[in-house]
């Protein structure tokens, strides 16, 4: 008689080391011929008791087992690592979210309602927008990285542990040792709103050069998410188009979030044009209603008439507009709505909208159809409404991120209250 067994060590399956154990023992005691056969990592085969008349029998059945071996490893490689596919689907990317942009120092008052003269206090914190969204994302239990500069000085160094700590990539994190990390005080009227004042002339964040570029962590990523700021000076405008490109080269997701901070820009002429100049890329755009007011020249931000004619273009996939206490609202090329928000008492608004991109894009990198399907894009914003709503009920951005666990048991109680938000 011939006794075949063969092991499958695959990913959540047993090893059925008893059986192989007592073949071989039957085998060590057998004075007929055994072999032992290993075709690949995942698997191996044990013939034992082989007599010389059933050799054709017994090819046939290692045939056989061989097409199942190689089947069977090719499920369990595929499964082993959760991937998602490109809209070309020529190949396969990890569901890592690359943010490109600046990391701060974010001094938010003590208190609310009060002008940076008299506010009596600050309270320190981390901030960027981009480096908001990658550790909003990496919070919420997502795949994040940070690519950036700042200075080599405390904050500086401060700021890459921050995103260390809080489970971001800093890999791609460069440090200059000319200029200084950048400062922003904010200032909080009573409503939690706010307004900037800014220290960075330069600051570090705005020499970022395209030879110090991690082009191998960006190439990892499925989204290349971004914002405007990087666009304002150069080296970093030609750094920020040539990441952009390259990003697009290799197949991700570029996901668009202008952030206007007009104080930076040296005119309104020169934001609206830099927003505007790479407005075509972009995959995924989420803009404000204000920033709609501002991008079409005063255009109703309610219309989604104006949305489709001013602002969708034909590469684009899903456009959302936070719209402060009414929650947002949603467009793809084949349908549009709205999601309501959450009621809230607002605090502090500082990263709210970043914490929105979080919660959508941590969706998006599981699933890169999520525009294709209205009631899933509605679950995702829903969820995304639900993290901005969280986030400014505290002050400072990066502190006042929530966790996966805390979204959740928010929702519920927030699905119970009239819905009202504050993001932008």
């Amino acid at each position: 008689m011939t006794t075949i067994c063969w092991h499958a060590n695959l990913p959540n399956k047993p090893i059925f080391s008893a059986e192989i154990a007592k073949i071989r023992s039957r085998s060590a005691a057998c004075t007929k011929r055994a072999a032992f056969c290993s075709f690949s990592p995942f698997s191996y085969i044990y013939i034992a008791n082989v007599s010389l008349e059933s050799i054709p029998y017994t090819l046939t059945v290692l045939y056989l087992l061989l097409l199942l071996i190689s089947l069977s490893s090719l499920v369990s490689h595929r499964g082993s690592v959760r991937m998602a596919k490109n809209d070309s689907g020529d190949r396969e990317k990890s569901p890592l979210i690359v943010c490109f942009g600046e990391m701060l120092i974010d001094f938010v008052p003590t208190v609310s309602g009060a002008s940076l003269a008299e506010a009596p206090a600050f309270k320190k914190a981390a901030g960027g927008a981009p480096a908001n969204v990658a550790v909003g994302i990496a919070r919420l239990g997502g795949s994040s990285a940070f690519v950036g500069k700042v200075g080599d000085d405390e904050f500086g160094h401060m700021l890459s542990n921050i995103l260390k700590s809080n489970n971001v990539d800093n890999s791609g994190v460069r440090f200059d040792t000319g200029a200084r990390t950048a400062l922003a005080f904010v200032t909080l009227r009573a409503d939690g709103e706010r307004e900037f004042m800014f220290y960075r002339n330069p600051s570090a964040d705005m020499l970022l050069k395209e030879s110090e570029l991690d082009l191998h962590l960006i190439k990892k990523g499925s989204i290349f998410h971004y914002g405007s700021i990087s666009l304002i000076e150069e080296p970093c405008r030609s750094t920020h188009l040539a990441a952009l490109k390259f990003a697009k080269k290799e197949g991700l997701i570029l996901s668009y979030d202008p952030n206007l901070r007009l104080p930076l820009w040296p005119s309104a002429d020169a934001a609206r044009e830099g927003i505007k100049s790479i407005w075509e890329y972009a995959d995924v755009i989420k803009v404000s209603e204000e920033e709609i007011s501002f991008l079409t020249g005063g255009e109703d931000p309610y219309s989604d008439e104006i949305v489709y004619n001013k602002l969708f273009h034909a590469n684009l996939k899903l456009l959302v507009v936070t719209e402060g206490q009414m929650g947002c609202r949603y467009y793809t090329k084949i349908f549009h709505g709205r999601v309501a928000g959450f009621r809230v008492k607002a605090v502090d608004t500082t990263g709210a909208g970043d914490s929105f991109v979080s919660g959508l894009l941590t969706h998006l990198a599981f699933n890169q159809d999520l525009y294709k399907d209205e009631k899933k894009l509605k679950e995702a914003l829903v969820f995304a409404n639900a993290c901005g709503a969280i986030t400014v009920t505290e002050r400072g951005a990066i502190p006042s991120l929530p966790t996966k666990e805390a979204v959740i048991d928010f929702i519920p109680k927030g699905n119970e209250q009239p819905h009202l938000c504050l993001i932008s």
